[in-house]
């Protein structure tokens, strides 16, 4: 069966729009960092209010949200590696944990 031959135009249209989108993505982690610094820096800001910043800061608690579920697989990982290094009692500990969440 031939293969669908993808013409250039397309191509040269997808890699522009994921550059585009990169672009964005650069200009929008930019401007939310710029925004947390400037907070940070602010000498009247006495205690650093993680809430504040997430629920203030466009786009940021979205992305934070984001950042927190891909690395869930990485955390999952490396607890299924360290089990076997933890003590009986531990383990009995974590799994009342985990049949209390579950309830």
């Amino acid at each position: 069966m031939p293969r669908k031959v993808t013409p250039i135009n397309e191509t040269v249209d997808n890699e522009a729009t994921a550059e585009i989108k990169e672009k964005s993505e650069v200009e929008n982690l930019s401007r939310m960092l710029a925004e947390v610094l400037k907070y940070l820096s602010d000498d009247e800001v006495e205690v650093i209010d993680i809430e504040y910043l997430l629920n203030h800061t466009e786009g940021l608690k979205e992305w934070w949200e984001q950042y927190r579920e891909n690395n869930r697989k990485e955390m999952e990982e490396e607890i299924k590696k360290s089990l076997s290094k933890l003590s009986l009692p531990v383990l009995e500990k974590l799994m009342e944990q985990i049949k209390d969440n579950q309830a």
